[in-house]
């Protein structure tokens, strides 16, 4: 098919090489403007841009598709098709409705649990015991399109929100290939009002590790915010990222130290299995340990 690509982030690299090993044809991809980083503060072009680059596709990063011009050239494409993921900008309903076959969106949640922002986060922190990916045809609701494919996976007990990300990326990638395919048999399925969930953007807020609640609870926080923004305590005043953790034997005074990186909390325990040091590379935590001495508790 010729088709518009629409990503942004890593996530949606996979999916953009899945589509050009697939044969379909690329008129165009879509993805944010290059954003000032590093040092120098040099505009860098995002992940989708430099695969898109390298494999000579043509690259559009306008700052918004609200403007007659934009949406005009966006028309002037004739695709068949747009394939939509973690694309970063609200699609206006000119530009929903100018391919052939409209927008399809691939979102990583089983739908409609988890529309929004964040959903891959907010699984692992809801401890949500599976998850997975859904083709959806856009409309101008959040996330509220009918689903033309689906397939789900088990939250691992000790993933993270990266490595889940990974795995959702890949499976993206495969089923949007596959409902591309069968697109003639599809038969779109109306998300129900019931289960509805929103996955709200995540806030650094929402990352300093409160020792006083459930080990369970503790656990999902560290491995649902790792590895950004990265859940944080305190020891002996300097700020630690943990990023790794299991629940664990042992009770304790919420923070207190039971041995090794296991820590109490207000019920139960957790096992920090990854972390990292302000200014330093994340490590697992006995290489973490060599070099921090852990005080009786954390705060």
């Amino acid at each position: 098919m010729r088709l518009v690509f629409m990503g942004t982030p890593v996530f949606s690299v996979p999916v953009l090489d899945a589509l050009v090993a697939a044969g379909h044809e690329v008129a165009a991809v879509y993805c944010q403007p290059p954003r000032p980083a590093g040092r120098g503060k040099k505009p860098r072009p995002s992940p989708v841009q430099a695969r898109a680059e390298a494999l000579g596709l043509p690259v559009r990063y306008p700052v918004s598709l609200k403007g007659a011009e934009a949406q005009a050239e966006f028309a002037a494409l004739d695709a068949e098709i747009a394939v939509v993921v973690a694309y970063g900008l609200i699609l206006p309903q000119a530009v929903l409705d100018a391919p052939e076959h409209g927008c399809w969106n691939i979102h990583a949640s089983l739908l409609p649990r988890w529309r929004g922002a964040a959903p891959i986060h907010r699984a692992i922190l809801a401890g949500d015991r599976e998850t997975g990916v859904c083709i959806m045809q856009m409309e101008a609701g959040l996330d509220t399109g009918p689903v033309l494919l689906r397939d789900a996976l088990e939250i691992g007990p000790e993933e993270t929100t990266g490595a889940l990300h990974d795995r959702l990326s890949e499976m993206g990638a495969r089923l949007i290939v596959e409902a591309l395919a069968q697109r003639t048999e599809l038969a779109p399925e109306t998300q129900p009002e019931a289960g509805v969930t929103y996955a709200a953007k995540i806030d650094k807020a929402e990352a300093r590790v409160d020792w006083s609640r459930p080990a369970a609870e503790v656990d999902r926080q560290i491995r649902g915010l790792s590895p950004f923004p990265g859940a944080w305590c305190e020891i002996a005043g300097e700020r630690v990222k943990l990023l790794g953790a299991r629940l664990a034997a042992g009770a304790g005074t919420p923070g207190q130290v039971l041995g090794g990186f296991t820590v109490a909390c207000g019920s139960g325990a957790v096992e920090i299995t990854r972390a990292q040091r302000a200014g330093k590379k994340a490590a697992e935590a006995a290489v973490i340990l060599r070099g921090l001495s852990l005080p009786d508790h954390l705060s």
